[in-house]
């Protein structure tokens, strides 16, 4: 049996969109199939939020869609990861632009927006709602990350490979 792949998403702070794309990636996998042969976890480039649990309005809007998000606590990036994974899919340039200096020579993995995988979408960086007011800012959230978590376990499925 080989390796399974393993995705990180990274956002700011692991506590609003890389969370929400770790925990509904997996509930597509657990819904779909394929937690036997990929892996996943979530990260952030800021540390201000080291072991907390995702923002609350995040797991609220996660849970009306029948996501859960409690077992998740946010941690940094690590040197480690890029070894580690295989997958590491960014949700904004900033985060993106951090991770590329951060990243060493000889990671061989694809480093990417997460928005990539997402068909048809013009967007393609996943917004921060941290600092929105209301629901609405959560579940659009929800909606990119939905249409890309599909696009992903397409791709995955392919086996095509995406440098």
């Amino acid at each position: 049996m080989s390796k399974p792949t393993r995705i990180l998403f990274v956002c700011l702070g692991n506590i609003c969109r890389s969370p929400t794309a770790h925990g509904v990636f997996e509930h597509l996998l657990s819904r779909e199939g394929g937690s036997e042969w990929i892996s996943v976890d979530s990260a952030g480039t800021g540390d201000w939020h080291v072991g907390k649990a995702p923002d609350p309005r995040t797991r609220a809007a996660a849970a009306r869609r029948g996501y859960s998000l409690d077992h998740l606590r946010a941690r940094t990036v690590d040197d480690e990861d890029f070894r580690r994974f295989d997958y590491i899919l960014a949700m904004d340039a900033a985060n993106l632009r951090e991770l590329r200096k951060r990243c060493p020579v000889d990671f061989r993995g694809h480093l990417g927006l997460f928005l990539e995988f997402a068909a048809n979408s013009r967007v393609r960086e996943v917004p921060d709602p941290y600092y929105t007011s209301g629901e609405q800012g959560f579940d659009e959230v929800l909606d990119l990350v939905e249409a890309a978590s599909a696009g992903l376990l397409r791709h995955l499925r392919s086996g095509e490979r995406r440098d």
